[in-house]
């Protein structure tokens, strides 16, 4: 048995791609769409890891969906989490949990998918502003 993916649902291509490609920094493997079944598969990787891959599923029709909380999250090793942290930051991306102990952090995509962030090796040493950061809404 071999992971492949893992599906989300998006709602706006372009302000997904902007989040998990240009905040997040993942890139596109591949795209498939649809005609007949009116959708959109986006394949994406981070960065020298193309084997564990998040599917980004956009369906045409509009339709609302839900949190999900029983989804979970996506899990990402980062190399700096603190550096990651404040380009999402500077991109408008708020930091739910931030990486108080310079080991875990967790955002939220624009369609609301919990995301964790784990620093890559021991834990940073503690700094500001993110010491002393409150969490903000859940994740």
């Amino acid at each position: 048995m071999k992971y492949l993916h893992t599906m989300v649902r998006v709602t706006d291509v372009d302000a997904s791609l902007d989040f998990y490609c240009n905040k997040l920094g993942l890139k596109e493997l591949r795209r498939y769409d649809s005609e007949q079944g009116r959708f959109t598969l986006i394949f994406l990787a981070a960065p020298g890891d193309e084997e564990a891959q998040i599917e980004l599923t956009h369906n045409w029709d509009p339709e609302e969906y839900g949190e999900g909380r029983n989804f979970g999250h996506l899990a990402y090793r980062v190399d700096d989490i603190y550096a990651l942290c404040q380009k999402l930051m500077d991109g408008g991306v708020t930091i739910n949990r931030p990486p108080r102990d310079g080991h875990m952090a967790f955002v939220r995509s624009p369609d609301n998918i919990s995301i964790e962030l784990l620093q890559k090796g021991d834990a940073l040493p503690p700094q500001e502003p993110w010491a002393s950061m409150e969490n903000s809404g859940h994740w």
